[in-house]
Formats: structure tokens, sequence, C-alpha cells
């Protein structure tokens, strides 16, 4: 594989500079925002959670892999975007079920060997397809977005689930749904709109989800079962 092959699959993009994508690259800071919150409630309310405070470095991270996708646009900063993303994905099911769902950590550890495998394959599958260039590759009507149907499928599940055990958490969830379904939605649009709407939805997709991660951090720190420490 060529690690510096030319990515160009967004509106936005019109050439290979580096500075091509500004809005889709700056609209990144949208996940530095969601950490520093998630960071400064955390602190605020004494949660040391190793798992919560990894969460949030892993949301900034998904905002500077994002970042160096949408500027230097090619293969490596390519899996630099979408390994925080599934990593921060895989981790936060991991952490709602033993924080939020009570799951022992012993069971919580069985089920990480599937949800580790999932997120794997995930990330290979989109390195060896997402990357493709719109002018050659096969088109998809869902713009690549099919891809995140398992995130989709346990949210949905997630809010199913908090408002049936009436857990504090759950409007947060059902809102970080809600969210990430519309951010989804201007993702996919992205490719089509291109020659009535130059600048394209990309970056409606980073700003939304940097909203959904801050709700979810906020659920997890404000609602999870902690040990907190003492004042």
């Amino acid at each position: 594989m060529d690690w510096g092959q030319a990515v160009d699959i967004y509106c936005e993009r019109t050439s290979a500079a580096f500075w091509a994508e500004p809005v889709n690259a700056l609209s990144n800071a949208s996940f530095l925002v969601a950490a520093l919150w998630g960071g400064a409630t955390a602190r605020a309310r004494g949660v040391g959670s190793p798992m919560v405070w990894v969460l949030i470095v892993m949301a900034a991270l998904i905002g500077i892999g994002s970042f160096l996708f949408h500027t230097y646009a090619n293969r490596w900063s390519e899996l630099a975007d979408t390994i925080p993303i599934w990593s921060f994905v895989a981790l936060f099911v991991l952490a709602a079920m033993h924080f939020i769902g009570g799951m022992p950590v012993a069971r919580v550890m069985r089920v990480a060997g599937i949800v580790i495998v999932a997120a794997g394959l995930t990330v290979w599958l989109l390195a060896s397809g997402e990357g493709a260039d719109a002018a050659t590759a096969t088109p998809d009507p869902l713009n690549g977005s099919g891809q995140y149907a398992p995130a989709v499928i346990a949210l949905l599940v997630f809010t199913a689930v908090s408002f049936w055990r009436r857990h504090p958490g759950a409007p947060w969830i059902a809102a970080a749904t809600v969210t990430f379904l519309v951010s989804l939605g201007l993702r996919t649009l992205d490719r089509d709109i291109c020659a009535a709407f130059p600048l394209g939805t990309h970056f409606g997709w980073h700003l939304l989800n940097g909203l959904m991660v801050a709700i979810l951090l906020q659920m997890l720190v404000r609602t999870g079962r902690f040990t907190t420490r003492a004042h």
C-alpha cells in the first residue's frame, strides 16, 4: 500500500494542497472542546477513573487525527482519522457497560475481546475501502456512511435500555443518538451536493459529532457509578 497516496473524497477539497479543506480541518476543534468540557466536569466531580480519562484523551485525539486527514489527505492520515474514532467507540461501549449498566469487570473483559475484534475489522475495512478516490470508486448510495451502522445500533440499544431501566443518563443518550443521526445525514449528503454547495456538509459531521462526543462524556461523568476521590 502506498501510504502517501492522495485521498480526495470531499466536496471542499479541490486540490492536493495542505489547506485545501480549511473548514473541514478546523471544524475538528469541536472534539477538543468536548474533551476540555469532559475533563473539567470530571475534575469538578472528583472522577478519577482511568477509563474515563482515557476516553477524554481519545476525544481530543479524534479531533487531531481528523485534522491530519483533512490537511494531508492521504492513506496514513486516513488511519490517523479512523483509529481514534473506533477506539473511542469500542472503549465507550465497555465503559458504559460497567459504569452505566453495572456489568461486573470480569464480564466486561470477556465482552472486550469481541469489541476489539469488531473494531479492528472495522478499521481494516475503512483502510481498504473508504479512501478510494471518488472518480474511480464504485458508487455508494450512502457515501461510505454505512460503515457507521454498528455505532447507530449501539446508540439505539443504549437509548432503549436506559429508558427501560429509567436510568438518569437516558435523556443524554437519546440526545447523543439524535445528534449522531443528523450528523450522519450530513456526512452522507456531502458528495451529492457538491455542484450546488461546493463547501459541502462534511464540516457539519465534525461539529455535530463533537457535540455527540461531548454529550456522551457528560452523561458518563455525571451519571456513572464511580468511586470519587476525597476532597
